[in-house]
């Protein structure tokens, strides 16, 4: 105590449960200063990812479900995830894999910029899938994985 008030700034006790008790001499204030500083810094650097939503119907013609998957892609290049539902309504009900075929096939005309993270599934009267942004360099590991193949075959 008797050097941190010469040295006017103050005693800081780091680890109580040490035996004996380590103390430490700064300026307090300052620690706490920077310590907020460096946790806004951080913030600041993370993204948060968005989940879109794209809703359909079982009777969706195939011009509507163009555009519908012309902005998932658009969403799915700017990071962030895309959920696609579909809504039954009364006797849709009784034949879901009608949806679950246009799910797939929104799926598979996205495959190239998404990855299936939670595959079809029911919940009450919609089915729906969530896609999430492919890595970048994932295309080309298929692309050269493909290439690999037809050679291979020949």
């Amino acid at each position: 105590m008797k050097i941190a008030r010469e040295a006017e700034l103050d005693l800081v006790e780091v680890s109580p449960g040490a035996n004996p008790p380590v103390c430490r001499v700064m300026d307090f204030g300052k620690f706490i200063y920077e310590k907020t500083k460096k946790e806004r810094e951080a913030r600041k650097s993370q993204t948060k990812i968005e989940v879109k939503e794209i809703r359909l119907r079982p009777k969706t013609n195939e011009a509507h479900r163009g555009f519908k998957v012309d902005d998932a892609r658009r969403w799915l290049g700017q990071g962030h995830k895309v959920r696609v539902t579909i809504k039954f309504r009364g006797r849709e009900m009784d034949y879901p894999e009608i949806a679950l075929e246009d799910l797939k096939e929104v799926a598979q005309a996205l495959s190239d910029v998404a990855v299936i993270e939670v595959p079809p599934q029911m919940e009450g009267r919609t089915m729906l899938v969530v896609l999430a942004p492919a890595k970048p360099g994932a295309g080309k590991k298929k692309e050269k994985q493909d290439q690999a193949e037809v050679k291979s075959e020949a």
